[in-house]
């Protein structure tokens, strides 16, 4: 991939491909992170349609395309909390997960947000730890019967003087 990838709002018609990519994101990036049982418990949040779309549909969500097909996708929550960052597989590691974080960070910034967190994954850590998130705690959340370990992780925006209006 030579240029960045597109960016654009959430439609509803996007929902089942975002449920897809979710799944082959966890199963196939989060795999050396997390167990079969942990795997497939985090995948089974797709697994109502309904729910899903609900979830997207709640945040601000931004979707990524790359030769004109979604690579993946991000979300915003209450202006202040980075919620989903998942990335096709076939798309990872070619700057999609970076273009929507870029998003959601200067949109987030744009809303007045001094911060933003996320409880990021195993899998994820590292990649928000590189754009300056620092680790506050370590977390244990329960999906359904298997317990998953994160990091809740924030990110300070420079005052808006600092920065011409942009976050760093």
């Amino acid at each position: 991939m030579s240029r960045a990838p597109g960016l654009r709002p959430f439609l509803p018609a996007d929902a089942p491909t975002l449920a897809e990519i979710f799944r082959e994101s966890v199963a196939a990036l989060a795999s050396d992170y997390y167990d079969e049982d942990q795997l497939a418990a985090w995948i089974a949040i797709a697994d109502d349609e309904s729910e899903f779309t609900q979830k997207l549909a709640s945040t601000l969500c931004i979707v990524a395309l790359v030769d004109g097909e979604i690579a993946g996708f991000a979300t915003l929550r209450d202006g202040a909390t980075f919620d989903m960052l998942y990335v096709a597989p076939r798309a990872a590691r070619r700057r999609v997960g970076s273009a929507l974080a870029d998003a959601i960070e200067k949109l987030a910034y744009a809303r007045g947000a001094k911060n933003l967190a996320v409880d990021a994954s195993d899998a994820a850590r590292d990649f928000f730890a590189q754009r300056g998130y620092v680790a506050q705690q370590r977390n244990i959340k329960s999906l359904g019967d298997e317990w998953l370990a994160n990091t809740s992780m924030t990110k300070d925006f420079a005052p808006k003087s600092a920065t011409a209006g942009r976050p760093q």
